[in-house]
């Protein structure tokens, strides 16, 4: 009986002509995550025209592309800062986030901040894994106005 073989995620860089793409995981991602992220306040188009024209302009936007698939996570970088982390809503728990946020790791070995949502116990569960502790809280200082918590790591 023969085995389907399964083709390896590869990690890049994403390219710009992705950015609808990434947006749409991103949208995929933080709407599977209601209520422990809350809602976005940036409808669909904004979100779309945030990453074409923002995020991409001045970050590095790292994917993970699963042939036959397309692009499955994302995280997106600024020099000390993992300021984004999602994963396909149909393809967590199978170490995705793991494996970027190692590779961010490695590419940054003077440290890491991130911020994610009080709220989100799994994320905040899933970074202190990985080494990151809470250094800061706020009472909602953000976009959406909801409490957050500031990670860091080192070495």
């Amino acid at each position: 009986m023969a085995t389907e073989e399964v083709e390896p995620d590869v990690l890049r860089l994403a390219r710009q002509d992705e950015a609808d793409a990434v947006a749409d995981l991103w949208l995929r991602s933080r709407k599977a995550s209601f209520p422990a992220n809350p809602a976005s306040i940036h409808d669909d188009d904004d979100v779309h025209n945030h990453f074409a024209t923002v995020v991409f302009a001045k970050s590095e936007v790292w994917v993970l592309d699963r042939g036959g698939i397309g692009i499955v996570a994302l995280m997106v970088l600024d020099p000390g800062w993992i300021e984004h982390l999602h994963v396909d809503p149909a393809m967590t728990d199978r170490g995705l986030g793991s494996r970027l946020v190692t590779f961010a790791q490695d590419r940054s070995p003077e440290g890491l901040d991130l911020w994610t949502f009080q709220s989100n116990e799994g994320a905040r569960r899933f970074y202190e894994r990985h080494g990151f502790v809470a250094v800061e809280m706020t009472d909602g200082d953000n976009e959406e106005g909801e409490p957050d918590v500031r990670f860091g790591w080192s070495r």
